[in-house]
């Protein structure tokens, strides 16, 4: 399948540190040093390098999933039915919510889904309220019900190019 994003160039090491890191994190004293031992690398050089992927875009987030409810709070997912000709203009102003997780198009009348994660009800509702006035749009919500387990793990290509680095779409 053609790719119509800029693609950015990944090197190996990055390439090692994200497969790596996708299946676990080590829970310790000092997590990103025993990750350093395990690749061959300086703590601080894992740091810096995942502080550059977040900050390229190659990486959108990085950090433990909870129950947020058990702790009080909310996932809700959540969809919009935007006009087509506004359809960027209303990601934008979504997707710069705090509160708003990911965010993706379908093919819908419900053309725009996106996850909205916060720490109570109330700062669920709060942000349902304010992407409507923002918008103008009716946000149709659907709160978790009940929590499922699916593990994706995409292998990543350490291998990469005869130049040594990858192609990633960002």
């Amino acid at each position: 399948m053609p790719r119509s994003e800029p693609c950015a160039r990944i090197d190996p090491t990055d390439l090692r540190l994200m497969d790596y890191l996708h299946g676990g994190f080590p829970l310790s004293d000092r997590p990103f040093a025993d990750v350093g031992i395990a690749l061959r690398m300086e703590e601080d050089e894992v740091l810096a390098r995942l502080e550059r992927l977040l900050a390229q875009g190659v990486l959108t987030r990085f950090g433990p999933l909870f129950q947020i409810e058990r702790a009080g709070g909310r996932f809700v997912l959540a969809a919009l039915e935007v006009p087509e000709e506004h359809f960027d203009e209303v990601a934008v102003l979504v997707n710069a919510m705090p509160e708003v997780a990911h965010n993706y198009k379908r093919e819908h009348a419900f053309n725009m889904w996106f996850v909205i994660a916060t720490d109570s009800v109330l700062a669920a509702n709060a942000a349902i309220t304010r992407i409507e006035m923002q918008t103008g749009l009716q946000v149709h919500a659907f709160p978790k019900e009940r929590e499922f387990f699916v593990e994706l793990h995409l292998p990543i290509d350490v291998a990469g190019d005869d130049d040594g680095a990858s192609d990633v779409a960002e």
